[in-house]
């Protein structure tokens, strides 16, 4: 197959998706990469009907790489995740709206342009979770105790100039719960919050419930998600909603080079879901999950960059080990 993945500078680096994209090239498949940050793009050239069998994006929210999906997808070529689906959740304030609005547990949400308007809500709502609804990363999440404090200083660029959304503060333990699809198979790490750095929390895989398993499933119905993670909070009224991110970093998933690779591949061949197919129900995959199937053939690499990516060390088998 030939693919196109749209990488931003900010992940120029990461494992995720440099390594999926060696994998993908080790497999014997031709995988184009873009960089929309740092580089001239001809759209004449680059974007033609038939050209990819499917692109796949990994950018910041904001960034110009989503533009350019949503070109390929206007000339008939299928995107992964299906572009509509990435446009709903990259707004957090249209995925909070989304979200409550089809009966996900997702906290009550106010949005402003700057952040002394937040003090209009009631004060009995604070401690508010405040964040820019164009953030990724943990990007400017802050927790804010009272409404005095909302006009503290905060690090340059956090934020400033874009929609703010802020939602009460959810008591909870200090941990996240992150829940990644890889095409309908799920899996739960813990990871510590953001807004709790100084709590202790060793990253693991941990066992997913079964009430989790559902709100995550869910989310992949009603955004059209393919491949996409979820945090989720374990508040004293049950579990929490509060981020939905496309093509996240995967991380202590079993295999997740292979793993994602092999969705990529598997998306590109069927299409992805999208808002108009059919709901892809969820499969939890505990700690002890098997190997990855539907895997392709190995094969000489053939990946093409405008910036050469370093090559592994070995060639990667077909399941070799994720990070």
């Amino acid at each position: 197959m030939r693919l196109c993945f749209l990488v931003e500078e900010q992940y120029r680096h990461d494992g995720m998706p440099l390594d999926v994209i060696r994998q993908l090239g080790a497999w014997g498949h031709q995988v184009d990469v873009l960089w929309p940050g740092r580089s001239l793009i001809s759209l004449s050239d680059a974007i033609q009907a038939g050209s990819h069998d499917a692109w796949v994006l990994k950018t910041v929210s904001g960034g110009p790489g989503l533009t350019l999906l949503e070109a390929a997808a206007s000339a008939g070529l299928t995107t992964v995740n299906d572009v509509r689906a990435i446009r709903g959740v990259r707004d957090k304030a249209l995925a909070a709206v989304i979200a409550r609005g089809t009966g996900l547990p997702v906290p009550v949400t106010y949005a402003a342009a700057r952040p002394e308007e937040l003090a209009e809500i009631p004060e009995a709502e604070f401690p508010l979770v405040v964040k820019p609804a164009d953030g990724s990363s943990g990007r400017a999440v802050r927790l804010v105790a009272t409404p005095d404090r909302l006009l503290e200083p905060v690090a340059p660029g956090d934020g400033a100039g874009g929609l703010l959304i802020a939602q009460p503060y959810v008591p909870n333990s200090g941990t996240d719960l992150k829940v990644y699809s890889v095409a309908g198979e799920l899996y739960a790490t813990e990871r510590c919050s953001p807004l709790h750095p100084a709590h202790d929390v060793r990253e693991r895989q941990v066992p997913l419930t079964a009430e989790v398993a559902r709100i995550a499933a869910r989310i992949g119905e009603v955004f059209g998600l393919d491949l996409y993670g979820v945090d989720i909070l374990l508040g004293p009224d049950g579990p929490v909603v509060v981020d939905i991110n496309d093509f996240p970093s995967f991380r202590q998933v079993p295999d997740a080079v292979a793993r994602v690779s092999a969705a990529v591949l598997e998306l590109a061949r069927r299409g992805t879901s999208g808002r108009d197919s059919a709901p892809v129900a969820g499969r939890v995959a505990g700690p002890a999950a098997g190997r990855a199937t539907g895997q392709p053939k190995a094969g000489a690499a053939t990946t093409r960059s405008v910036t050469p990516l370093p090559r592994p060390a070995r060639p990667t088998a077909p399941l070799g080990g994720g990070r």
